[in-house]
């Protein structure tokens, strides 16, 4: 559900590498993962099975079903992300998403978004569909650093900075970074088919923010300088591009997406009311194929 996370499971499949890396995918609502423990208020990723009685929010409220899309843990059985934490000998984290699992030494691999899609991107392409594609291509990478400076903090980071900010000075600059930044994005892809000459990883970071952007960040981060579908069309145009680069598609649950934001933060939304918004067609055609990467 949230963008980092998410961009390692679109890596997996794009790099083909289901078949010998498993994955389980968390109900979209937070909760109590210690709910017997009146002293322990920690909320986080819950594992569900199609089918098992929907949730609701930390307070009560919403009625969130388990869909078919769900894949509980099947490795260790566990119940909550924070359990594979502890087994793993963490029992003060924020028992965050991803986790990558060693199945033999029966430990967390790593669990930082980065560092898994570097992992993904080259450590089991001797059993990946598609070793050739290549996220973090050497030659880029001077030209990737450069773009991520500016792109992480105001674009990727910029959003929860506008969403969390605790005082209106703090919304302000962030909400201006966002803006400002937006349109950088904007003009850059008015020109280049990609982030840099050729597609990289950074792409998959910039699409994995900007395809939530209208559909949460908008209303419920307060990030209101415009919408992509109304005001930024070359990035309409490039997110229905890299909607559909092969594997991309399978990741983007967008009712999943818009479940996690809308239900999980209980000071943001307390009736875990999800709006409505407006459907994107990332599937319709565009032109971006015609631009130089």
């Amino acid at each position: 559900c949230l963008p980092m996370a998410d961009g390692t499971l679109a890596a997996l499949f794009m790099k083909g590498l289901e078949d010998c890396i498993g994955y389980s995918i968390v109900h979209p609502t937070w909760q109590r993962s210690r709910p017997e423990d009146p002293a322990d208020q920690h909320h986080g990723w819950i594992f569900c099975k199609p089918g098992d009685p929907p949730l609701s929010n930390g307070l009560g409220f919403g009625s969130f079903e388990c869909d078919d899309a769900l894949v509980p843990d099947t490795v260790n059985g566990a119940k909550f992300i924070r359990d594979i934490y502890e087994k793993a000998g963490d029992t003060g984290g924020k028992y965050s998403t991803p986790v990558l699992w060693d199945k033999e030494k029966n430990t967390i691999v790593n669990n930082e978004s980065m560092d898994i899609l570097r992992m993904f991107n080259s450590k089991f392409n001797q059993w990946a569909k598609k070793p050739d594609l290549d996220l973090f291509p050497a030659d880029l990478e001077a030209e990737a650093d450069a773009a991520n400076s500016w792109i992480y903090p105001n674009i990727n980071n910029g959003v929860y900075r506008c969403g969390f900010a605790k005082s209106q000075e703090a919304y302000d600059q962030a909400v201006k970074d966002l803006g400002d930044a937006l349109a950088k994005a904007e003009a850059l892809l008015e020109k280049q088919r990609y982030v840099c000459k050729r597609f990289s990883y950074m792409d998959l970071r910039l699409f994995m923010t900007l395809v939530r952007f209208d559909a949460v960040y908008v209303v419920y981060f307060k990030t209101n300088v415009g919408t992509i579908e109304m005001n930024y069309p070359n990035l309409l145009e490039y997110c229905k591009d890299i909607y559909q680069f092969p594997g991309m598609a399978k990741a983007i649950n967008m009712r999943h997406i818009k479940m996690h934001y809308f239900t999980s933060h209980p000071d943001l939304n307390k009736f875990a009311v999800i709006p409505r918004g407006r459907d994107v067609d990332y599937a319709g055609d565009h032109k971006r194929a015609k631009l130089s990467a």
